[in-house]
């Protein structure tokens, strides 16, 4: 088997960084100047990069000059952040619009983009036209945790370019067969995992770990297995890269790669090991197809409450907080989240609430 390369470059100045990686790929090579560049960085919702949540504004900046220095000037910036979530703000508070600007670069909404029927093997996907419709497409996700799927990197990245309405039929169908069936029709031909300081707990935010490393390849599948590795997890625990890989989309075989460092002087980090908060917070969760954003702000709430220490007071009669589409309709005396659970006695509205306003209606709940 011929190894396929994954590049990493260490340091802590996204802007230098990716050019050093750019440099060393040449991407360029075989593509006309007049190619339509398409970069989908992840903007899940409006938090800087600092954060832990989003792709560094300076990496894009860095692929923008250098492209455009080589004569490449039709570069398109785009994205949809997450339900419930405006992605023009997201492009003004995490300073795309700044550099979008700065550059004469294009900023596409996705969530306001016409949509393309994607035949795959269990059925079709609604995808956005604008990243079907380039010539040479960049995936630039942050590595980081996901309180449903453990990881999210370069293949669950690719959710971004779906409608809302889709996602959300995403996770009516189990998430990880779709995450997988969308890249198998959604080519990209280049992946630049932001490993900076992407969150280990929550994908929203809020807990950055310094890892101080880009990652780059051409096989997505390849990039999320040693994502999946560099953070002490097990292909067989991300079901969508196994199911990739059956799907052609890449390998997910470690063997296979041949991994380079352009500079491994400049290493300082060592392991990294997600925090496994979600998932111990998830035991108070009744969670039924619930979309991303709705389930993780459930799960930041409780994460606020525990660090206030009245987690514990939360009422036992009420059983597990009921979140997610397969109770819409339902109705009973338990706690219910979103409007799926609206016909619930104790529920809180919203599509989806804000993990403030979960908060907020959970310590009204608290007994002494």
């Amino acid at each position: 088997m011929q190894k396929k390369q994954i590049t990493v470059v260490y340091g802590e100045q996204p802007r230098e960084m990716v050019v050093t990686l750019l440099t060393t790929l040449k991407p360029e090579e075989g593509l006309p100047r007049n190619a339509k560049i398409g970069l989908k960085p992840n903007l899940v919702l409006d938090k800087p990069a600092s954060s832990g949540a989003t792709t560094h504004p300076e990496l894009v900046e860095g692929i923008i000059q250098y492209f455009q220095a080589k004569g490449y000037h039709n570069l398109v910036i785009m994205e949809g952040s997450w339900v419930g979530s405006q992605t023009q703000q997201a492009f003004r508070v995490c300073g795309y619009r700044e550099l979008a600007t700065k550059y004469g670069v294009e900023l596409v909404d996705l969530k306001k983009d016409r949509t393309v029927q994607k035949k795959t093997p269990t059925g079709e996907i609604k995808v956005c036209a604008a990243p079907l419709g380039v010539d040479f497409l960049i995936n630039l996700p942050v590595l980081k945790a996901h309180c449903q799927t453990e990881l999210t990197c370069a293949l669950k990245n690719l959710k971004g370019c779906l409608p809302d309405q889709e996602k959300r039929r995403f996770h009516q169908l189990g998430l990880h067969r779709p995450i997988a069936e969308l890249a198998s029709v959604l080519p990209v031909h280049l992946t630049i995992v932001d490993a900076i300081c992407g969150d280990l707990t929550f994908e929203e935010g809020g807990n950055p770990v310094p890892m101080g490393r880009l990652l780059a390849g051409t096989d997505p599948v390849l990039l999320d297995s040693y994502a999946a590795a560099l953070l002490g997890l097990a292909v067989a625990e991300i079901p969508y890269i196994e199911l990739a890989a059956a799907l052609g989309v890449g390998v997910a075989d470690l063997s296979a790669a041949e991994v380079v460092e352009v500079n491994p002087e400049a290493k300082t980090m060592g392991e990294f090991r997600l925090s496994g908060r979600a998932r111990g917070l998830a035991r108070l969760i009744e969670e039924r197809k619930a979309c991303s954003a709705c389930y993780g702000s459930l799960i930041h709430a409780l994460h606020r409450l525990d660090e206030e220490g009245s987690l514990d007071r939360l009422p036992k009669n009420a059983g597990r907080i009921k979140i997610g589409q397969v109770f819409r309709g339902e109705s009973g005396s338990g706690i219910g989240i979103g409007n799926c659970t609206r016909k619930f006695d104790c529920a809180l509205a919203g599509c989806p609430p804000t993990a403030r306003e979960i908060k907020d209606f959970l310590h009204e709940l608290l007994t002494d």
